[in-house]
């Protein structure tokens, strides 16, 4: 009785096939389909004849039930169990090739914050720009370089003179009587005209004539000082120049300066070069002189 209470009541037992009945169906590896299949042969038969399922016993007497209860034969007894399918030391052996070589794959770097990649972003297109725009400045000032500079010729004068850098011609000079004219905005300019014969030895008295009489119609100085006075040759042309500076009393006037150069020319005739200066500065004395003694 207490044996028949502890007997594993479901699922019901495999009963061994009666003489002359199909046993129980098995799988592939010999062993009882769980719950056994309805309908089968086998355990229709088992069950109609007793009402329920016997357990499989052993040799020694004992019962063995597969696992949920299902019986097994004793052939499935000595065969490996159907689950896990790969047992736990052959694990390794499932991994993908790549897997097996080189590892498990390993953990991706973390994403730089967007913040930073802005900044970046950022950073990389001001470089650009800045690159761009110191290409574009050099390119120009190149090209400014390799610009010729300008060069006046007066034929009625007979002189020609070059312009230093950033003197412009002028149309009409402010000076009666003179046919060319540059400038250097309203600080420095430089005019030229056709003066009348003079012999060399003549020359040093007919400068101090005309520096007196532009310095009074031009310059209008509280004081006039005399800063050269000189023989020169420009061109392989004689000639004579004189250098003076203005002061004004007041203090709205400053310095200016002033200097008149007489060449000779091969006609007989001479050419009258007048530079002025205001206010007086060194660099605007130094392009005037460079500018006549340039003449030729």
């Amino acid at each position: 009785m207490d044996d028949e209470w502890t007997r594993r009541v479901w699922p019901p037992a495999e009963q061994p096939p009666g003489r002359g009945e199909a046993g129980p169906e098995t799988t592939g590896r010999g062993l009882t389909r769980p719950y056994g299949m309805p309908g089968a042969g086998g355990d229709a038969g088992a069950e109609g004849a007793s009402g329920r399922r016997r357990a499989a016993r052993d040799a020694g007497g004992r019962e063995r039930t597969a696992p949920y209860g299902a019986p097994v034969s004793g052939r499935a007894t000595a065969e490996p169990s159907v689950w896990p399918l790969t047992p736990s030391g052959e694990e390794e052996d499932e991994l993908p090739p790549a897997a097996r070589r080189y590892g498990a794959p390993a953990t991706p770097p973390r994403r730089m914050p967007r913040w930073l990649w802005r900044l970046l972003v950022g950073g990389l297109a001001l470089a650009c720009s800045a690159a761009v725009i110191g290409a574009v400045v050099v390119t120009v000032l190149n090209r400014a370089e390799r610009v010729p500079p300008t060069v006046i010729h007066d034929q009625v004068a007979g002189v020609a003179y070059t312009l230093p850098p950033e003197w412009r011609e002028g149309v009409v000079a402010p000076v009666s009587g003179f046919t060319t004219v540059a400038a250097r905005g309203d600080s420095a300019t430089v005019m030229a005209r056709p003066g009348d014969p003079v012999d060399p030895p003549g020359l040093r008295s007919e400068v101090i004539d005309l520096s007196d009489l532009y310095a009074r119609l031009l310059l209008h100085g509280d004081k006039v000082e005399v800063l050269d006075d000189r023989a020169v040759t420009v061109g392989g042309r004689p000639g004579h120049t004189r250098a003076v500076r203005a002061e004004y009393s007041d203090v709205v006037n400053e310095p200016a300066f002033m200097r008149v150069t007489l060449l000779t020319r091969s006609d007989g005739g001479s050419t009258v070069l007048l530079g002025l200066a205001h206010p007086d500065q060194p660099r605007s004395r130094a392009e005037i002189e460079g500018l006549m003694w340039g003449a030729r």
